[in-house]
């Protein structure tokens, strides 16, 4: 008895396969998570994935596979999101514990202002200025991560510094 090839393993299969469900799978992942950049890198690396596992995984159950692994990639950069804002938001207090309490009062207040701030901006340009500011990537880099142009970076982290500075004010 020989083994057969899985048909997904072809290539031509493959790409059948990845244009009838990468629309929709991006889109429902979109619509999930919330952050349209995000989806189309998860997309991506579930196809990768899908790939990679051809040969363990049949054409009818492909489907299942590549939205099981689609759905843990998108909780687990919000996790991690999360556990990156708390870090932030842990280091900053520990720095202002050390001065008077009329500052950290002030500095208190500045930053629930600027969180709030932050997030009331729209999600391409939150996530810009949090690569940029937080992670300290380059306006390159987020546009590679991105897929977009280095100008496209720049004019939604202008638009975003312009948004803060409205409604924080002149500090």
């Amino acid at each position: 008895m020989t083994e057969q090839k899985d048909p997904l393993c072809e290539e031509a299969k493959f790409d059948a396969f990845y244009h009838d469900h990468v629309r929709s799978l991006r889109n429902f992942i979109y619509y999930k998570f919330g952050n349209a950049e995000q989806s189309d890198d998860v997309v991506q690396e579930s196809f990768i994935r899908l790939w990679k596992n051809c040969a363990k995984v049949t054409l009818d159950t492909a489907k299942g596979f590549l939205y099981k692994v689609a759905i843990n990639l998108s909780t687990s950069l919000k996790r991690s999101e999360k556990v990156q804002l708390n870090y932030t938001e842990q280091t900053v207090k520990v720095e202002f514990d050390q001065e008077s309490p009329e500052y950290v009062m002030l500095e208190k207040e500045f930053m629930d202002r600027l969180t709030d701030a932050i997030s009331s901006l729209p999600d391409k340009q939150r996530e810009v200025f949090l690569m940029n500011r937080v992670e300290k990537k380059t306006y390159k880099e987020i546009a590679e991560l991105s897929g977009v142009s280095v100008k496209a970076i720049e004019k939604s982290m202008h638009k975003a510094l312009l948004k803060l500075r409205d409604k924080i004010g002149d500090v």
